[in-house]
């Protein structure tokens, strides 16, 4: 059943799409067994709206409309080649049962199909440049113009990324489904970290005019949120999920009137949002677990703690510290060391800290890390070694590629001299 036309068929047909793309792509993957197959498909599908919806009205369910059509194309295309017989061998289905009606079969295959599609993206074959990439593209639905923009790339080498990350899963015969056991485990992982490598880059942009990019930490929450209700048993998925919760809460208090950077003990926490933490401490607990916590729920632990305290004078930097302890034997690394010591300098005192510190930049691994320097800067001012401070927080400005925290870097060397 069709509506009547609308005002604005196109502008309907792109807000479904953009909405429904990943599902479809999956879908149709799993008939083709090729992403970019599939994603050409959609992108029929797509044409074919706006060709007939203008035409003929906005169907009912527009969702439903723009699946079946990209799914009997799929279903054409097998026909159609020379090989269809071993396909459908393949795929394991006859092909009345690969013919769908117009609603979708039912959620639970279209969340398997979806599922199948987030592992398949950020599949270990592909470089982390072109995971993140492929994943913006067919699941978080951003065009190659607006990833090339986010991420401060040409338009061209986002492009490229995408097309070979594409002819890579071909050649390689990457299968596209969700795997198990310990390869499942495995990657998992990555699958993880280029949600949350997708979160950090809208959280704290690496370069440009604007500490933030929220559209990407929306995107980056949205894809923890799917795979949250794709993978209920995965404690590591819900702590991505609370993470992210709690640290998109303050994206509005980050931010002064004019765009300026707000550091955290002087953000309006009345601007935090609530609703968000809610959710970030409903996700946090289902992490229970008898084992040990993954990285990103300790990460979300802290998180958490900094969320409970309506004033920053509140804040139980003992537990943090303690967390980032455990985080710290659990995931090491640097930075993990460098955001203990400043839990240390707050639970213990800057003198403590420094000590972690120094012992840091002694090793290359940090070397042109801006917030080294940075933090020490803060430790040495707290200490009374103004001109050390100024010192270093100058070196931190050097060492940004983003303009907001230069300037803030910059005022505190002024503050401190």
């Amino acid at each position: 059943m069709t509506s009547q036309p609308t005002a604005d068929p196109r502008g309907a047909v792109e807000t479904v799409f953009r909405i429904e793309s990943p599902r479809i792509v999956a879908a149709v993957a799993r008939v083709v067994r090729d992403i970019g197959i599939a994603e050409e498909l959609a992108q029929d599908a797509l044409v074919a709206a706006l060709e007939q919806w203008p035409r003929d009205g906005v169907p009912d369910n527009p969702g439903a409309w723009l699946m079946t059509t990209a799914r009997r194309r799929a279903v054409d295309l097998v026909r159609r080649g020379e090989n269809y017989a071993r396909k459908l061998a393949e795929i394991g289905r006859t092909l009345d049962s690969t013919v769908l009606p117009v609603e979708p079969a039912g959620p639970d295959d279209i969340d398997d199909d979806l599922l199948r599609l987030v592992f398949t993206t950020c599949h270990p074959v592909l470089s982390t440049e072109a995971r993140i990439a492929l994943t913006l593209r067919l699941l978080g639905g951003l065009t190659t113009a607006e990833i090339a923009r986010a991420f401060l790339v040409p338009e061209p080498t986002v492009a490229q990324r995408i097309v070979r990350a594409k002819r890579t899963l071909a050649t390689r015969n990457v299968a596209f489904e969700v795997p198990y056991g310990a390869d499942r485990e495995a990657r998992l992982g990555s699958v993880l970290d280029v949600i949350y490598l997708i979160f950090n880059e809208g959280y704290a942009a690496t370069a440009g005019d604007d500490l933030l990019r929220p559209s990407l930490c929306e995107d980056a929450l949205r894809l923890a949120r799917v795979l949250s209700a794709l993978m209920p048993k995965e404690p590591e998925v819900h702590g991505l999920t609370a993470l992210l919760e709690f640290q998109a809460s303050r994206l509005a208090a980050r931010t002064g009137p004019d765009g300026e950077p707000v550091l955290l003990k002087d953000q309006n926490r009345r601007r935090w949002n609530r609703m968000l933490i809610a959710r970030g401490i409903e996700a946090l607990a289902r992490t229970d677990t008898a084992g040990t916590p993954g990285p990103y729920t300790l990460q979300a632990a802290i998180a958490a703690c900094h969320a409970h305290a309506y004033r920053y004078e509140e804040t139980d930097w003992k537990s943090i510290a303690t967390l980032y302890a455990l985080l710290a034997a659990r995931a090491p690394s640097p930075v993990v060391e460098l955001n203990r010591a400043v839990a240390v300098s707050m639970a213990e005192g800057p003198a403590e800290a420094l000590e972690i510190v120094d012992a840091l930049g002694a090793g290359p691994a940090l070397r042109d890390y801006h917030l080294l320097p940075s933090v020490r800067g803060d430790l040495l001012h707290r200490l009374g070694r103004t001109a050390e401070a100024s010192a270093e927080f100058a070196r931190a400005a050097s060492l940004t590629r983003n303009e907001r925290e230069r300037e803030l870097l910059l005022r505190r060397a002024a503050q401190s001299g």
